[in-house]
């Protein structure tokens, strides 16, 4: 009499059982609310940069100086949107097609970014107020 080898449904049972187990802990090891926090601020480095260059091409196209009906660039920390700075129309639609807002706190009155300009270099400086995970969003130019 020859004895067949192979898996019982209990063992079959078991390993997926070990599988589902395994495959939790690799969803929980990977963090979606930390991988969605890190693409928003990857975002928020993308409008920052997108800002920052549609107020060079302002700048380039109006002989070094930045052109806007909101006037100069704010020496202090100033909010970006209608309740700041509004650039809305210096820079939309002619350098970018809209203005860019935060992506979770973003409205017209405050778009989640701020401006300053040093009186002393004129160096322009961008930051994003809602940066995640403890990140610092800057950029200077």
């Amino acid at each position: 009499m020859r004895k067949e080898e192979g898996l019982t449904l209990i063992e079959i049972l078991i390993v997926v059982s070990i599988m589902a187990i395994l495959a939790g802990l690799v969803v929980l090891s990977l963090n979606p609310v930390r991988q969605f926090s890190k693409a928003r601020n990857t975002q928020r480095w993308s409008h920052i940069n997108t800002i920052l260059g549609a107020i060079g091409q302002n700048i380039a196209d109006n002989n070094g100086v930045f052109d806007c009906s909101a006037g100069d660039i704010p020496t202090t920390t100033t909010v970006i949107g209608t309740s700041g700075y509004d650039i809305d129309d210096c820079i939309a639609p002619t350098y970018t097609a809209v203005l860019p807002m935060d992506p979770t706190t973003g409205t017209t009155t405050d778009i989640g970014y701020s401006i300053v300009q040093d009186a002393v270099s004129g160096r322009i400086t961008i930051n994003a107020d809602d940066a995640e995970l403890g990140e610092s969003v800057s950029v200077v130019r």
